[in-house]
């Protein structure tokens, strides 16, 4: 396939063309943080995530997709000040943190494949590769970049020019986060210098997990992890950097200074970012009681795949508002496809139109809208082509299902449902088609004979 997959570049504001370089595309992923459960909201960006790489992979990119996992560094607030997430939940829960990052990658990890998304060719944890952060913390300070002091190593944000530039904004602009009056008792030149490497002193001082490094004990920043595994399992520079819209602004800022000032060339190709899932139009918050995580959806009835579906509905771009009505219809809209596919025949071949209007959708910048809706035309192909069509449109979509096995004693209640009909005895033939919706069945007439789905 020739065609070319443009995706928009939230540091040049267009778009950006994702060349064929006769080596595999590296794709860097921001993942979790591992001290808590990932809620809907987290998941809407790792959909993302499995659709750009699903899409490069059917349009015939060669892709590494390398994505971390963040178990230390990530302080309370995103920035240098708070507590340590993962060792806070340490203590919240009472557990040694290992088995914090156990417990919650797991989750994580099972929550992923019900929603069946593509496991990363890497899935590093930050902890297993401080060795590669002490030395990109060695590169900076002999490029001048960064400065120790007693509490930490600093980046020097006045070095980098161009710090600033994926917000818009400036080096030598007030940046929004660093906030003059909340620095207190350290050592910063300045306050918009972030954190490459903390000492295990002060607030720090009883800090679990801590290395030696030339500074002192200690433990890496929440930004540095990603420009050291990203260079160390995708060398520099990479082809796509992704994340959410709130990694803009400290993370990916500053991912971008630490990677650019050690080697000295653009970090990622293009970035691009998912928007935010928001709840009933409000921000996902535990205050307000609107955080929900997979479990939850299926504990109302819903399949994980009704989730993909609705975020498939929505662009990327896009901001998405989650409500239960949203999700019911994303399962409407599923079932008309899961039904369309089961009914389908086997032995035909993909609708050559629309399969390339489908890829073409894909390549416009992962417009997934419309590529759900070419999916929907599918539905009323004929038989053959329509199960042709849509398995292959599923290789990116994730969302179908095969028709699993009608068991015995449905079937039986359809036979006599069938019979009850036939006799016009339709109170009994009723009261069939309530015991065969009880075990979680549903009987469709049509002029070939009564048809027989799971409800969802």
């Amino acid at each position: 396939m020739d065609l070319t997959l443009s995706l928009r570049d939230s540091l040049s504001r267009g778009r950006v063309a994702i060349e064929r370089r006769g080596s595999p595309v590296a794709m860097y992923a921001c993942g979790p943080t591992v001290y808590n459960f990932q809620h809907i909201g987290n998941f809407r960006k790792f959909l993302f995530d499995d659709l750009l790489v699903r899409t490069m992979r059917g349009l015939g990119y060669d892709v590494t997709f390398v994505m971390n996992i963040t178990d230390v560094g990530h302080l309370v607030g995103d920035g240098d000040e708070g507590e340590d997430k993962v060792e806070a939940a340490s203590r919240r829960e009472n557990v040694d943190v290992e088995a914090i990052i156990q417990k919650y990658t797991d989750v994580f990890l099972q929550d992923w494949d019900a929603l069946r998304l593509t496991r990363p060719d890497e899935q590093p944890r930050a902890s297993r590769y401080v060795e590669q952060q002490i030395e990109l913390v060695e590169l900076l300070i002999g490029k001048g970049h960064a400065y120790d002091t007693p509490e930490a190593v600093y980046f020097e944000v006045s070095t980098f020019p161009g710090y600033g530039a994926l917000t818009g904004q400036i080096a030598g602009e007030r940046v929004v986060g660093a906030r003059e009056e909340v620095e207190t008792e350290t050592s910063k030149r300045n306050p918009a210098d972030f954190a490459i490497w903390l000492k295990a002193v002060g607030k720090y001082e009883h800090h679990i997990q801590r290395w030696s490094s030339p500074w002192g004990y200690g433990f890496p920043g929440w930004h540095l992890e990603c420009s050291a595994l990203a260079h160390h399992f995708l060398g520099h520079p990479v082809d796509v950097h992704t994340g959410g819209i709130d990694h803009l602004f400290p993370h990916h800022t500053n991912e971008i200074a630490q990677s650019e000032g050690a080697y000295g060339a653009p970090f990622s190709r293009a970035w691009v970012h998912a928007e935010h899932m928001l709840v009933d139009g409000e921000k996902m918050a535990k205050s307000v009681g609107n955080v929900f995580l997979i479990r939850d959806l299926v504990e109302r009835g819903f399949s994980p795949l009704d989730l993909r579906y609705l975020a498939l509905s929505v662009h990327y771009s896009t901001r998405i508002n989650f409500t239960w009505d949203a999700l019911a219809a994303a399962r409407a809209g599923r079932r008309t496809l899961l039904v369309a596919s089961w009914d389908g025949e086997p032995g035909g071949s993909p609708d050559a139109d629309l399969m390339a209007r489908f890829w073409e959708a894909l390549a416009d910048d992962l417009a997934s809208p419309r590529a759900l809706s070419l999916a929907h035309e599918a539905a009323r192909l004929e038989p053959a082509s329509r199960a042709a069509t849509l398995g292959a449109m599923d290789a990116v979509l994730g969302i179908l299902s095969p028709k699993p096995e009608i068991p015995a004693e449905v079937v039986e209640l359809v036979a006599r449902r069938e019979d009850a009909r036939s006799n016009k005895q339709f109170v009994q033939s009723d009261a069939f088609r309530d015991q065969i919706q009880k075990l979680g069945y549903e009987v469709e007439d049509s002029p070939a004979g009564p048809r027989i789905y799971p409800t969802t």
